[in-house]
This record gives C-alpha cells, structure tokens and sequence, in this order.
C-alpha cells in the first residue's frame, strides 16, 4: 500500500503499480470504474488523488472529466483522503426503516466525527451510501467489502469498531 502523508506524490511505485492495473485491464477505458476502484486500492487513504488522475486520463483514450464523472458517481470511489477504514452506512429505504438513524448517530458519536471526515489517527470516514444488497441485515454497514449487520445497539457498533484497532 502506498502512504499518503498530506501533498501526495506520484512516485515511481505507484506509477508502476497503475501500470499494472492498466495491463490487467487491457488498458480498456471502458473499464475505467474497475481500473479507478483497483488504483483506489493501492492508495492507504482510499481515494484517487488528483495527480493519480490525471495519470491515468494520460495513459488511456478518456478525458480527464470522464474520470472525475465516475469518481463523483460511484459511492465506492472518492477524490479525497479517508480513513484506512472507510465505514459505508447503507442509506437505502430498507435500512431506514430499520433504523439506521440510531446506527448513524452512534458511529458519529463513538468516533467523533462527523460524514465525510476522518477520525484523528486517521483510521476511519464514516460516509452514507445508497444500498449495497445487504437488505436482510438491515441496519448495516460495510467496512473493506464486509458487511456486517444487523447493528442494533450501541454495544454491537462498539465492537465492530473494536475489530480495527
């Protein structure tokens, strides 16, 4: 995993890595979503920093706005820094009605932060999502491709986050 500390440089490790997602994708701009969710992957903070865009919009067939276009409509990509551990709160009709706005509130509080921040040690963002197909474990949240749910009580959100330290 490449660190990000602040100003993000494009480092030769990276580029090589981007390479190599851009040949496992058969530098296919079609595939644009895989290829941003796996350069997603290498980065520790979970985002595609702007100098890694405009990296890739140079090496494939795509405009620079296609690119940012995907990174701003699919909740799994973002172009700013998170946690090492993104929490994704499904926000989808079922899980509302389930009472997600307890699970919210909870994780805002035993975090301390609010969506779209990242706590002080730079281990979690808490962002809502829309649904993730995890309807029968309502209220839910997925944390690196897990979900984990039904979260119910306060106890239950506290040791799922225990599982992070």
């Amino acid at each position: 995993m490449i660190e990000d500390s602040g100003k993000f440089d494009l480092n030769d490790e990276l580029k090589t890595q981007i390479e190599t997602i851009l040949d496992n994708h058969c530098h296919d701009f079609t595939q644009i979503v895989g290829i941003l969710l796996d350069v997603q992957e290498q980065i520790s903070q979970h985002y595609i920093p702007k100098i890694a865009a405009f990296y890739i919009a140079d090496k494939l067939p795509i405009k620079l706005s296609v690119i940012y276009d995907c990174i701003t409509f699919y909740d799994a990509l973002s172009d700013k820094p998170r946690g090492r551990y993104p929490i994704e709160v499904c926000d989808s009709v079922a899980c509302k009605v389930n009472d997600n706005g307890f699970l919210l509130e909870t994780l805002k509080e035993l975090l301390g932060i609010d969506f779209g921040t990242v706590t002080y040690d730079g281990r979690f963002t808490i962002e809502k999502v829309s649904c993730f197909g995890a309807c029968d474990r309502a209220p839910a949240v997925k944390i690196n491709k897990i979900v984990y749910g039904p979260l119910k009580t306060r106890e239950q959100v506290r040791n799922l986050l225990k599982q992070f330290v």
